[in-house]
């Protein structure tokens, strides 16, 4: 009966477990959204496949795909090199001095319906109004990446998030509403904030340099903006370098409620 002998669990195998499982969510939680998730998905298949090969001792068939593994491990590193930085970034960004930051990155194991303490209701009552003004500006909200390399590049703060204070940060004759304004929790901790540029081609001609910025600071961390833009007044949300589209300005609340728990 050697077959059964993997029932024989010893603490390191629970171990070994919660911890393969945690780095697959956290991997899943940097591709979910963009269309790596579908190459991500496609390699756990080839890696459940190969596994099970080798389980019932089918050495051809294992071999070659144990081989396709191996040989595709560059290739997945070009493919997965945003995710990847991503995923360094989170890890070297961790401060597990600080409880509410530890418990964060186990926030997979909160129960739905807990809230953010961000106020994004009056983050989006501030868009709405600068919308309806054509009054342009970029919001960046902080995740589990620190952006302290950016807050350096502008005036730091440390105002609490009110519809009014948003609107008069980028109010057209203010000193402040040049940049970007970084939000963490339910703080504004830096205004006039100079943001990474993407490079991306794909991105439509008719967004200007403010969506850019948006896009390359999601690019280079977990970060989720907001731009108000000047010419159409439209409100964009810019998530792992892409623009997610919504159908209502409540269901842009939702899924900013969702992406910050």
């Amino acid at each position: 009966m050697d077959f059964l002998n993997f029932i024989d669990f010893k603490i390191t195998d629970v171990l070994d477990i919660i911890f393969v499982a945690v780095l697959l969510y956290y991997i899943y939680k940097l591709v979910r959204g963009s269309v790596a998730i579908n190459i991500f998905i496609g390699i756990v298949i080839v890696w459940a496949f190969w596994k099970l090969t080798e389980l019932l001792d089918m050495q051809m068939i294992s071999s070659m795909v144990g081989a396709f593994m191996q040989v595709g491990l560059i290739a997945l590193i070009i493919v997965f090199q945003q995710e990847i930085r991503k995923f360094l970034l989170m890890i070297g960004s961790t401060n597990f001095a600080n409880k509410r930051n530890f418990v964060k990155h186990f926030k997979f194991l909160k129960q739905e319906g807990i809230s953010t303490d961000t106020d994004v209701d009056a983050i989006l009552k501030a868009c709405e109004k600068m919308a309806s003004s054509k009054t342009g500006a970029i919001l960046v909200i902080e995740r589990n990446n620190s952006l302290d390399f950016i807050k350096s590049t502008g005036d730091r703060m440390n105002i609490e998030i009110n519809q009014p204070i948003l609107e008069s940060i980028f109010y057209k004759n203010s000193t402040l509403h040049d940049g970007a304004a970084v939000i963490v929790g339910n703080y504004v901790v830096a205004t006039r904030v100079i943001l990474p540029v993407s490079n991306e081609r794909n991105i439509p001609l008719r967004f200007g340099l403010r969506h850019r910025a948006a896009v390359g600071i999601s690019e280079k961390t977990d970060a989720l903006s907001l731009v108000v833009s000047e010419e159409t007044g439209l409100i964009s949300y810019i998530k792992n370098g892409e623009f997610v589209l919504y159908d209502s300005i409540t269901q842009l609340g939702t899924m900013l409620k969702q992406d910050l728990i």
